[in-house]
């Protein structure tokens, strides 16, 4: 049986075969979040009378990003979030960016922006993503984001870290007093992901290029989140039939399908494991667009002061 692809599956070990007994409607938490934020735009529209506004900066040159905007663009319009798009020749200079930036910074019309990566090699992605509002930073990269998600404190999380532990809590896993390992500490997503799961009262274990052997904490291991950008690279010789895996891994094939860092070899010995397209991926727009809201939330009401008191700015 082959899965529809509009479906989140996880496989689950049953016997030491793979199955498809775990087999749900495409994007339960998804839906869910898409269908609080619709009913929150909703809301401020009918009591307000403001659009919650998202704005997308593509600097032009990516294909990927070119499809990741579309696709945003197509999300706005289902869940009534009004959409700038900018997009802007692979030539522009950073000077004519970062005014850009500061022109969306100022207009209290805009309550999310976000950035298309990655940049043409002459623009400085650091120093950009840091000229972004971390009121407006739905993509939760500014430095202030990043030590808010560290601390707990107010602020804008990044939406794949969140997308991870909120897939697995969505099918009833308990982190508090669980063993997770990371495998990758990318800024993206791996470290933002370590703290997560930290204030999840998780223990974690951090796996990087320089770790000998990964077999070895992965024994060890409840939870394993793969963020390495590295095809296959957790195999089945290295897993036991009661680890979950959570597959953050997006890596090209040269026929263009998309491909995880798990193997597909280690479905025949996992608990269960997100698939690669149609897991984490699926929940990343949805929580993308909850920030939006809670950007909104920050610029417009009591948290804003919570937000610039413990750090966020």
């Amino acid at each position: 049986m082959i899965p529809n692809r509009g479906q989140i599956l996880f496989f689950v070990n049953e016997g030491g075969a793979a199955s498809y007994g775990n087999l749900v409607n495409r994007a339960r938490a998804a839906d869910r979040i898409r269908k609080a934020v619709a009913e929150q735009a909703g809301r401020v529209r009918e009591q307000r009378g403001i659009e919650v506004k998202l704005a997308v900066i593509l600097v032009e040159g990516d294909p990927a990003s070119l499809a990741y905007a579309k696709a945003k663009q197509r999300w706005a319009s289902r869940l009534g979030i009004a959409f700038e798009w900018i997009r802007l020749p692979s030539g522009v200079t950073e000077q004519e960016l970062m005014g850009i930036i500061d022109t969306l910074n100022r207009d209290d019309g805009v309550h999310g922006i976000l950035l298309e990566l990655p940049l043409p090699r002459h623009l400085s992605s650091k120093a950009i993503i840091e000229a972004i509002s971390p009121w407006k930073d739905v993509d939760g990269l500014t430095s202030s984001n990043r030590l808010a998600n560290q601390t707990g404190a107010p602020g804008l999380y990044p939406a794949t870290p969140l997308s991870c532990v909120r897939l697995l809590e969505d099918y009833g896993y308990e982190l508090k007093g669980r063993h997770a390992v990371v495998v990758g500490r990318g800024e993206t997503v791996g470290m933002p992901l370590l703290h997560l799961l930290l204030r999840k009262n998780a223990t974690v274990t951090v796996c990087h290029s320089y770790t000998p052997d990964l077999s070895v904490p992965l024994r060890q291991a409840d939870f394993v989140f793969a963020a390495a950008g590295r095809q296959g690279l957790i195999t089945k010789s290295m897993v036991h039939p009661d680890l979950v895996a959570i597959d953050a891994g997006i890596n090209e094939t040269d026929s263009g399908e998309l491909k995880g860092d798990v193997d597909s070899g280690a479905i025949l010995r996992l608990q269960a494991l997100s698939p690669v397209p149609g897991g984490v991926g699926t929940l990343t727009t949805a929580i993308l667009f909850e920030n939006v809201i809670k950007a909104f939330e920050l610029q417009h009401g009591k948290k804003q002061q919570n937000f610039i008191r413990k750090g966020g700015v």
